[in-house]
């Protein structure tokens, strides 16, 4: 067997646990098998104890918690657009966002950069594109349960369009960090600049 069948046979198992994971945290190995169109005997050939799959899908995710923020661009425009990039790319996750809130995933959270994540939101807070008032902890639970939010609304929507909920998860997330309007000291009223 070569390394790249090997390799994409591996892949495999990891993406169909991780689907199936995101959905019933206590399937069998047998259906993840299923799922990767392996036997159960080649699935163990893999990983030989559930464990093993289970930090082979905490490895992955935190792989791609990373890869999203990379394609984020987190150093590009004010800190509230790179921020909304990022929501936007770990939107685009899909099932693994689900095994991240729940306790499998707990795992992948070991490679998410906290402290890029801080910079960015300091450099919104400076730039006008986040309330100065929000803490920088405040703001990641935000993103973090809208986009939980945004994950179940689409679940228990299937009609429902991922752009459609998109578009709400990002239009609530810009609104929930927009600093309040100054008050125009000729008008009396707020002013819609920050």
């Amino acid at each position: 067997m070569t390394s790249g069948i090997k390799n994409r046979t591996r892949q495999a198992i990891i993406d169909a646990a991780i689907d199936l994971l995101a959905d019933n945290p206590a399937c069998s190995l047998g259906d993840i098998a299923s799922a990767a169109q392996v036997g159960r005997t080649t699935l163990h050939r893999y990983f030989a104890e559930r464990a093993d799959l289970l930090s082979a899908v905490a490895v992955e995710g935190g792989q791609r918690l990373v890869r999203a923020a990379r394609l984020a661009e987190l150093e590009r425009g004010t800190g509230g657009e790179a921020l909304l990039r990022l929501c936007r790319e770990y939107f685009d996750l899909g099932p693994l966002l689900s095994l991240i809130f729940s306790e499998q995933g707990g795992e992948c959270w070991e490679a998410q950069d906290e402290t890029s994540l801080h910079t960015v939101i300091e450099r919104g807070r400076r730039d006008g594109s986040i309330d100065p008032v929000l803490p920088a902890d405040w703001v990641l639970s935000l993103l973090w349960s809208q986009l939980y939010a945004a994950w179940s609304y689409l679940g228990e929507r299937p009609g429902s369009s991922r752009h459609h909920v998109l578009d709400l998860l990002t239009r609530t997330l810009t609104n929930a960090l927009r600093p309040e309007p100054k008050p125009d000291p000729v008008r009396g009223k707020a002013s819609a600049t920050p």
